[in-house]
């Protein structure tokens, strides 16, 4: 049986922005390695992944259309995004709480930015993985 709409949609996201913001860590992990500071390289970083994500869930997206016209989220859809996002909202508010404490303690702004950023996607990576993975187990 074919996978449905939602669950394709969910295998784009995860799949584009794992690709997408692993590779921008990658990057930037490589410049903070390299003592690189100031926030505008990490911007113009950022901005590249941004765009290559858009295209990649624009085109992700019109590909799982094709295989089978989307349908309208049902109930199981809805129960699934919402048990997902509750499951994977800790792991951002976390990070916004080790951000401000990271202040406090007078951590450079570049390092607070990037982990801001890096708990958003650990907590979106976790949401979109436990929505991948309950509609193959709760099926």
């Amino acid at each position: 049986m074919l996978p449905s709409f939602e669950e394709r949609s969910a295998w784009v996201q995860l799949l584009g922005l794992g690709l997408t913001l692993g590779a921008y860590f990658l990057v930037a992990g490589s410049m903070l390695a390299r003592g690189v500071r100031e926030m505008a390289p990490f911007v113009a970083v950022f901005a590249v992944c941004l765009v290559l994500l858009i295209v990649f869930q624009i085109v992700g997206h019109i590909v799982a259309a094709i295989v089978d016209t989307p349908e309208d989220a049902d109930e199981r859809d809805r129960l699934i995004g919402w048990k997902a996002e509750a499951r994977s909202s800790w792991v951002l508010g976390a990070g916004v709480f080790g951000a401000i404490g990271a202040l406090g303690f007078g951590v450079e702004a570049v390092w607070v930015a990037n982990g801001l950023l890096l708990a958003l996607f650990a907590s979106e990576m976790l949401k979109l993985g436990l929505q991948v993975a309950s509609y193959r187990w709760d099926a």
